[in-house]
């Protein structure tokens, strides 16, 4: 069965396709980037790793998603839109009304139209691709995977700010945490390598990329997360200051008079990494850092402590850890960053074998380590294709009923 994975964007349309029922391979993957623009183009890749780049122009996204359905159709071996048996979409934010993926009806279209306030870079551009392939695909089953869905499981004393109930209540004030399929990818993948169920595991995830966040799993389930009511939350990242004492934002627009539009701007697009040193790409501060410059050393020490703390946090919350592992593109590629960040754990008896973290091996902690440290190149992909995978083979076909909110304190 044949599964199309779809991630859109404001600009862009990342695809995959799987064929399920043959090892869940991998058929073709691209993306139709900087649709709407002059220099629009499509890229493609097969399994084989053969790149085709075209500029063609992708007035919008429904012209994107067409040439799409057309490459793929043209690279043959049975992929036409009419040998698609399900869709599934990554959707970013879905509140607390999904705890899990979904077929969408026009129901849950209206549900995720309402959220759209939450995440309003996200889940437009992410609702317009629904929209695309429903109309584009009529007879072809659609499915919303959620960044957020995984951390349904957090417990009240997790996920509640010290706010007002009332700021929850009425208008969903809380910690949703997000990279959700990429946080469950990794722990479930973990366990299998380990041999050992995950709901027996303390497992503490790292996806350090542009975007960072940490979570805590316990019998198997989320009980925290870094991020919290946006991705602003958390670990410094490539451009996002994280963590903030709420009182800044309001000497920026109150004493320096900033915006509001204007800090959102810097909070999100001039902060993290780029602010302290002026890039955000950990390859080259990590560079610059081993050449003595200040700055990017600073950077380096703000990024690998704020991580340290949350890895510190969750271990005190979990009552220990048995795990820890590293992804994406930071956690998976830098063992300068993993060696760094665990240095302090000697205390927890977490013992790092430097060979195999420099070879970037699987498992990288010495075998007398109490702690499992790993690296796993996450999937989110095929986090979504699964569900798709088994949401319609699950023969439910039919409208989906109104999903329910979790249970407010």
């Amino acid at each position: 069965m044949n599964i199309l994975v779809v991630n859109s964007g404001s600009s862009s349309i990342k695809y995959q396709l799987f064929d399920m029922e043959e090892a869940e391979r991998l058929l073709v993957k691209g993306i139709a980037d900087r649709i709407g623009l002059e220099d629009s183009y499509l890229c493609s890749q097969g399994p084989d790793g053969a790149e085709d780049r075209r500029e063609i122009p992708l007035a919008d996204h429904r012209a994107a998603l067409k040439a799409v359905c057309e490459s793929l159709h043209s690279q043959g071996g049975g992929w036409a839109a009419d040998h698609i048996r399900g869709v599934g979409h990554r959707v970013v934010h879905g509140g607390e009304t999904f705890s899990r993926s979904v077929l969408i009806d026009e129901h849950v279209l209206a549900v995720l139209r309402q959220l759209a306030e939450l995440a309003p870079l996200h889940n437009p551009p992410n609702i317009m691709g629904i929209e695309v392939c429903r109309e584009m695909m009529p007879d072809v089953p659609n499915v919303a995977v959620f960044d957020t869905a995984l951390h349904q499981t957090m417990p009240p004393k997790a996920y509640l700010y010290g706010l007002p109930l009332e700021l929850y209540r009425e208008y969903g004030i809380r910690k949703y945490g997000f990279h959700g399929t990429s946080h469950a990818y990794v722990a479930g993948e973990a366990a299998r390598r380990l041999g050992r169920p995950l709901e027996d595991l303390k497992v503490i995830t790292c996806h350090l990329g542009n975007g960072c966040s940490i979570t805590a799993f316990s019998g198997g389930k989320s009980v925290d997360t870094s991020m919290g009511f946006t991705p602003l939350e958390g670990l410094v990242m490539g451009t996002r200051s994280g963590d903030l004492d709420p009182a800044v934002p309001l000497y920026l627009v109150k004493d320096l008079g900033m915006r509001a539009e204007e800090v959102d701007r810097l909070l999100n697009e001039e902060s993290g990494l780029k602010g302290l040193c002026g890039q955000r790409d950990m390859r080259d501060i990590v560079e610059r850092a081993q050449r003595g410059e200040e700055a990017a050393n600073t950077a380096v020490e703000v990024f690998v402590y704020r991580i340290q703390k949350y890895i510190g946090a969750y271990t005190a919350a979990l009552g220990g850890v048995d795990v820890i592992v590293f992804t994406a593109g930071i956690g998976q590629n830098s063992p300068y960053i993993r060696s760094k960040v665990l240095q302090p754990f000697r205390y927890l008896g977490i013992k790092v074998d430097d060979g195999r973290n420099g070879e970037n091996q699987a498992i990288f902690s010495s075998p007398d380590s109490a702690v499992y440290t790993m690296t796993i190149p996450t999937n989110e992909e095929l986090v979504i294709a699964r569900d798709t995978y088994e949401i319609v083979t699950r023969a439910q076909i039919q409208p989906a009923a109104p999903p329910t909110h979790a249970e407010r304190p």
